[in-house]
């Protein structure tokens, strides 16, 4: 888990007005996950993501702000953040059974940056 928060962190900071949601880390054995560019949006240069085994996430990007989430299939909740600063905060509760992409949805990434 503390690997997605970072994901988290490492996504908001370092990262101009459509919607682009991505799901990054799929929850199985990780692995190394690349962040790309498309014009005009937030991301201005292209990274590589380590994902832990078993983190989920998903990220968001307009023009001007990025949102991300994520959270482990082994966990109880997801967690999130976005370009507007104020730190990574619980975003909601996953099933019994861990979180998957049910939870970890673009529609929470895109909460998440339209919040900036």
């Amino acid at each position: 888990m503390k690997k997605a928060l970072i994901l988290a962190a490492i996504a908001a900071s370092a990262i101009s007005s459509q919607a682009n949601a991505t799901a990054a880390c799929t929850g199985g054995a990780g692995g190394n996950y690349s962040v790309t560019t498309t014009a005009n949006m937030f991301v201005k240069t292209a990274f590589t993501v380590k994902c832990s085994a078993n983190v989920v996430s998903n990220y968001s990007e307009n023009g001007t702000a990025l949102g991300v989430v994520a959270g482990s299939s082994k966990g109880k909740n997801y967690f999130g953040g976005g370009t507007a600063g104020g730190g990574i905060a619980a975003v909601g509760t996953c099933a019994t059974t861990g979180c998957s992409t049910t939870e970890i949805t673009d529609a929470a990434s895109v909460a998440k940056r339209d919040a900036s």
